[in-house]
């Protein structure tokens, strides 16, 4: 009879055994999601159809200037790479997911941004666009990067009347280097920086995210072949100068950078290769008192960078 009179009673509020449904039924439930992820919504079919055939092509192939483009995966890593101004093309959300703080703050950056189209789609769909990741129901799809020529940065040196300033890098294969050479390069006044095309770090979301928006303005070029790349610098005129501990000038005594040049950085690990090498024009040490064996291509590329501009200043 107990239980009988529960549910006969009249009494007004939570009753017994209701879970307090009523009190969460007033609370709210945030802002109004985007047409393209309200279900039944003429924009969210046509997302969930682009998503569906998006995920069946075959990932894009880099060919000539242009890299391949890149997903960026996870809430943590797709809200950094919007927040950094990582260019985006679509971004992904899956459907049902969890609207925690990152989520609402990713789709807030997109729509702030502008141009970026936002996606619904089913957690398999992402599965398999991610090849299995932990992609935590968000995807950021990132545009192929457009690559300059080697001969350009010469150009965009020319068009300002300055002497070329450009960095090349040989065997760096971290990205994050990568963007902050390119971040010192806008820094210090310089041209451009040269990437092979092979076995080296390329202008991924990584790099962008590292450049802090300066990719943007400060030109990456690719070359088929490294050594060829750096001939045709000194033939147009360009000093050649590789980085290197065993360098047989310091620095510091380098006139070379008041002029046309090409700093040439290696890898931490191994520096030059032995062709980067014989082809540079002189070798340069930078002087480390502290007794460090190397830095990494950032910070080197870095200081030979600062010397220059304060040479041509």
């Amino acid at each position: 009879m107990a239980a009988n009179n529960r549910r006969m009673s009249g009494k007004k509020g939570a009753q017994v055994g209701s879970g307090g449904q009523r009190r969460r039924g007033l609370e709210g439930k945030g802002p109004t999601p985007p047409a393209e992820m309200r279900k039944g919504h003429k924009k969210n079919r046509l997302a969930n159809a682009k998503a569906r055939q998006t995920s069946r092509r075959p990932a894009a192939r880099g060919r000539g200037g242009k890299s391949a483009s890149e997903l960026v995966v996870g809430r943590n890593p797709v809200y950094e790479a919007l927040r950094e101004g990582v260019p985006a093309t679509t971004l992904y959300v899956q459907q049902f997911i969890d609207n925690d703080e990152r989520v609402r703050e990713a789709l807030q950056l997109a729509a702030e941004r502008g141009g970026i189209n936002l996606m619904e789609a089913p957690r398999p769909e992402l599965d398999r666009m991610t090849n299995g990741l932990n992609h935590q129901g968000l995807v950021l799809q990132v545009p192929p990067y457009e690559y300059a020529h080697p001969e350009d940065l010469l150009d965009a040196a020319a068009d300002e009347g300055a002497d070329p300033l450009i960095v090349a890098l040989d065997g760096v294969t971290d990205p994050r280097n990568l963007g902050a050479v390119v971040r010192s390069v806008s820094a210090f006044g310089g041209h451009g920086v040269v990437v092979p095309e092979r076995r080296a770090a390329g202008m991924t979301a990584g790099a962008w995210k590292t450049s802090a928006g300066t990719a943007a303005r400060t030109p990456v070029a690719r070359a088929t072949n490294l050594t060829r790349a750096l001939e045709a610098y000194k033939k147009a005129g360009v000093v050649v100068v590789g980085l290197a501990a065993d360098g047989e000038v310091e620095l510091t005594e380098l006139e070379a950078l008041e002029g046309p040049v090409a700093i040439v950085v290696g890898s931490e690990g191994k520096g030059l290769s032995r062709l980067v090498g014989e082809t540079c024009d002189v070798r340069v040490r930078i002087p480390m008192p502290g007794g460090a064996e190397s830095l990494n291509a950032g910070v080197a590329a870095g200081i030979v960078l600062y010397e220059a501009a304060r040479r041509r200043a």
